[in-house]
């Protein structure tokens, strides 16, 4: 099926991202905008563009009537939904086929099934897949959700059952502290996709984060940070040198059964990703996100494999351009995000007046640099969507080396005009626990983010980065297969950590 004009139900980093791959191919593309984001860059580097009205997310690119008009209007016969905002989304999809649009990415029954953390599970629980202690019912009242907190025990976990990105998700420690963050994990979930439901999950305090990323035939893994402001692939070795946990728990063995029997159960066809914590050798089901991660960039930068022109290709039908085994990881690649915020980790609005990026391309010695992005001198970062303004990626034959390049380019980024987290991201990556590899719990000598009853819900997902980002896979067909090439890197700054989840 040939895809000619694809519309991006997305804005940001994201949505010029995908623009990027979408015109190599050759395929014209279509920008939606509200009217906060009317200059915009992703709106200026589209084929064509088309106004959905509005400032907030719900008035915008969480109304699926009118992108749906969009691409009525513009001729456009596929949709990319990026990630965050109704990525994962069922009846976006379902209303998206309906309207005889391809969508990139798995169908609806699939997203049913999986992209919720709450209904995950249940496929999950059936394939003998291990899952964390936790509430995920129905009864959304406070007073069932405390008498489940009381029987789970604490710390936990309050965790949006939709999306991800960190995106309606608390760390609560005390009792006293679960009905602020019940409020406010629930107000963030519904700005940012439109769904309120939570679940209540037991709280693991030094894990490292596996990812296994899929798609439809065959399944590559790599793995990032826990933290979704760092990560990294692949995975730094732990300090008695076993690359860890890949031999040690069947979530990352080398034919990645954990990801693939959850895919298989759901019927699952498209690029996605599955996430599992580890501690202590046992590993558990996060979740699966129908969707591409955020960390994309990290893959491809270390297998040379371009995701989004994956994701075209199986929605068109086609195959994918390599076998299982041809793919093979090279190098180190480290990614960080960069957001406006204070230094209480508070999203902080204003217009950037000056913006110097630091050279992409060929780093120190034979590094290399790639900064997603939609920052422009003169651009209004409103409190309507989420505070990633980009993302910056170094690649490098070594890791050691990696993490310089990446340190010195976030000395030479300019963004001023409002706060940025840029030299808290680079004091991170030159701190010895990140060189001493890994690192786990809490990171010694910076100071811990507020706590979480007292921080008010984020903007809507979806950032100057284009919404709230975790080769290939699983699902139908005979033969799906795997290969772990690395694994999970260590767990992040405490202050840090609160992005996990997405």
């Amino acid at each position: 099926m040939k895809i000619r004009r694809l519309l991006i139900a997305n804005r940001g980093e994201i949505a010029r991202r995908i623009m990027r791959t979408a015109h190599r191919m050759g395929i014209e593309t279509v920008a939606v905008y509200s009217e906060a984001d009317a200059q915009a860059l992703h709106v200026r580097e589209a084929t064509r563009a088309h106004a959905l009205g509005g400032h907030a997310s719900a008035d915008s690119y969480l109304r699926i009537d009118k992108l749906l008009a969009a691409a009525r209007a513009t001729g456009a016969d596929a949709v990319h939904p990026g990630y965050g905002f109704l990525s994962e989304n069922a009846d976006f999809a379902q209303a998206a086929g309906d309207a005889g649009l391809l969508w990139i990415g798995p169908g609806p029954d699939a997203i049913r099934a999986l992209g919720n953390k709450s209904r995950a599970k249940d496929p999950a629980a059936a394939r003998g897949i291990p899952c964390l202690p936790g509430y995920r019912g129905e009864d959304q009242s406070e007073e069932r959700l405390l008498a489940a907190a009381e029987a789970i025990g604490f710390p936990l976990m309050v965790k949006a059952a939709a999306g991800g990105g960190g995106r309606g998700m608390r760390l609560v420690t005390e009792p006293d502290r679960l009905p602020a963050a019940l409020r406010t994990a629930r107000s963030e979930a519904e700005a940012a996709f439109g769904a309120g439901e939570l679940l209540l999950e037991r709280a693991l305090l030094r894990p490292r984060h596996i990812e296994i990323r899929c798609s439809p035939t065959r399944t590559a893994a790599a793995f990032t940070g826990r933290a979704r402001m760092l990560g990294a692939a692949p995975a730094p070795e732990d300090h008695r040198g076993s690359a860890q946990p890949r031999h040690r728990c069947r979530a990352a063995q080398p034919d990645g059964p954990a990801a693939v029997d959850l895919a298989r159960a759901a019927g699952y066809s498209g690029a996605g990703t599955v996430e599992f914590p580890v501690e202590d050798g046992a590993f558990y089901l996060m979740e699966m996100n129908t969707r591409l991660q955020v960390e994309h960039p990290v893959t491809e930068m270390v297998t040379g494999h371009d995701l989004v022109e994956w994701q075209l290709r199986i929605a068109r039908g086609e195959r994918l351009p390599c076998r299982q085994g041809e793919i093979g990881f090279n190098g180190h690649a480290i990614e960080v995000r960069l957001c406006a915020e204070d230094e209480h980790f508070t999203p902080r609005t204003g217009r950037v007046a000056r913006f110097l990026r630091p050279p992409s391309g060929e780093a120190g010695g034979a590094g290399t640099l790639r900064f997603d992005h939609a920052i422009r001198e003169g651009l209004d970062v409103t409190p309507h969507y989420d505070s990633m303004l980009g993302k910056l990626i170094a690649w490098a034959p070594t890791r050691a080396q990696a993490i310089d390049d990446l340190a010195t380019a976030l000395d030479r980024l300019q963004v001023l005009g409002l706060p940025t987290n840029r030299r808290l991201l680079a004091a991170c990556l030159r701190h010895h626990a990140v060189h001493r590899r890994p690192c786990a719990g809490a990171f010694p000598g910076v100071p811990r983010r507020r706590p979480a009853a007292n921080a008010g819900a984020r903007g809507a997902v979806g950032g100057a980065g284009g919404g709230p980002v975790r080769a290939a896979a699983a699902g139908r067909g005979a033969g799906a297969r795997v290969a772990v090439r690395a694994s999970a890197a260590g767990a992040p700054p405490r202050h840090l950590a609160r992005r996990a989840g997405a």
